[in-house]
């Protein structure tokens, strides 16, 4: 299929049996050439990821704590993996320079980082690849944005000098040389960023799971698996909760036009999910239901509201000023509805009403609490009669109240609110709705 670049996650780099799997999968095909990996995962139930022992190890420091042994635990499961793989590797002098740094008061983001390098040591001498850092390589601005175009070229001129190559995921560096992670699970952005930078066929992201299923299996248990899925249908799960991939890993593959294949490092035959550019035809209406909860509803109600020039752009700047960030905001003639995160404005409700109030003169304000939300996704919504009326019909049968209804014009996906109790009754209803 052409050059692939492969990032693994830390359920699948957690011991020694899981990287010997992941040895035998990269060398089953000759041109997985490009290895991103996480920092080791847990091994069992109750274990603890690395990642988290790493910051515990920030966190003694800050709180003077003896952090030694915490630290002790670290290094001797790098040491463990590498005995049980037979690869020799020195790491000591990363594990006294690692030491050294945190007791300088090293960032955070440096600390977690080491994680991922220390894993990307391990297993560049397992595989017998070349080790490539990406510090230097991935870029960002002064104020933590990734510079995209930057880090193409950087990645693209040093990837160029090795046929084959492990790289750690998770971080990069800032203008002032200091190690800036991305956000939990930020591995396959890197793995999304060395695919665009080697023009690989295809980027395979290796997990535990075998690719997207249509619905929450924790809620539908026999939810059938999604084969394929566009851009824009993932973006659209992803940012309504389906976990699977990071969501901003999709952009830089997309702006280069290459495939994504979620696949499972235990079942490693499973072809996964592919997610490409462009929608496939398929007989199913819909690709996949997902949803989250807790969220809040802010409604506000004012006669001639249509008229008013700039009303929303000062209703935006209030819950700017209160940095609040909005999610959705379905609107009517005289009505509007802003809905946002729970936790951004816990504590904040009062004030944001009092100043909406204020300036806005509204007639009535109400505020909903403990919404959810839940996106019914499909490129295949668009072009069937009565898919709204279905879905809606469905749960009024069901006996669910829909508190909000918004649509894209795209009628790619159908977002509803329904209180929090309803939630997984709701995400069931519409499964079996759609799905037979």
């Amino acid at each position: 299929m052409g050059l692939k670049v492969a990032k693994f996650g830390g359920s699948s780099l957690a011991d020694g049996i899981q990287l010997t799997k992941t040895k035998n999968i990269i060398t089953a095909d000759p041109e997985r050439k490009y290895i991103v990996v996480s920092a080791p995962g847990k091994r069992y139930e109750g274990d603890v990821k690395v990642t988290d022992l790493l910051y515990l190890c920030k966190a003694h420091i800050e709180n003077n704590l003896p952090y030694e042994q915490v630290f002790q635990v670290i290094c001797d499961r790098y040491m463990a993996m590498a005995v049980n793989l037979g690869v020799t590797v020195n790491l000591v002098p990363e594990y006294e320079k690692i030491r050294q740094n945190l007791q300088r008061g090293a960032s955070s983001d440096y600390i977690a980082s080491r994680g991922e390098y220390l894993n990307a040591l391990v297993i560049a001498a397992f595989l017998n690849y070349d080790f490539v850092d990406t510090e230097g390589l991935i870029l960002f601005d002064a104020k933590g944005s990734l510079l995209i175009e930057e880090t193409n070229a950087a990645l693209s001129s040093e990837l160029k000098k090795h046929k084959c190559a492990v790289l750690p995921g998770f971080y990069g560096t800032m203008p002032d040389g200091k190690i800036k992670t991305f956000s939990r699970g930020g591995s396959d952005i890197t793995g999304a960023l060395v695919a665009r930078a080697v023009s690989a066929d295809v980027y395979e992201n290796w997990t535990d799971v075998s690719g997207f299923l249509m619905a929450d299996p924790r809620i539908v248990p026999e939810a059938k698996p999604i084969s394929t899925i566009s851009y824009k249908e993932l973006r659209e799960l992803s940012y309504m909760g389906a976990s699977v991939l990071h969501e901003d890993a999709i952009y830089p593959a997309r702006l280069a036009n290459i495939p994504i294949n979620i696949r499972n490092t235990n079942i490693p035959e499973d072809e996964g999910t592919m997610i490409t550019d462009t929608a496939v035809s398929s007989n199913q209406v819909i690709t996949g239901i997902a949803g989250t909860k807790d969220f809040d509803v802010i409604a506000i109600y004012k006669n001639m509201m249509a008229s008013e020039k700039g009303f929303i752009r000062k209703l935006l700047t209030i819950l700017e000023d209160f940095d609040v960030a909005i999610e959705h905001i379905p609107s009517g003639i005289d009505n509007l509805s802003v809905v946002v995160n729970k936790k951004d404005v816990e504590g904040k409700v009062e004030d944001i009403v009092d100043e909406i109030r204020r300036k806005l003169a509204p007639e009535t304000i109400e505020i909903f609490e403990d919404v959810a939300l839940i996106a019914t996704v499909g490129h295949g919504m668009s072009s069937r009669q009565g898919t709204s009326a279905k879905l809606f019909t469905a749960l009024a049968e069901g006996g669910v109240n829909i508190r909000m209804i918004d649509q894209g014009a795209s009628e790619m996906n159908i977002i509803i609110g329904v209180a929090n109790r309803d939630f997984e009754k709701a995400v069931r209803i519409i499964y079996d709705a759609f799905v037979e």
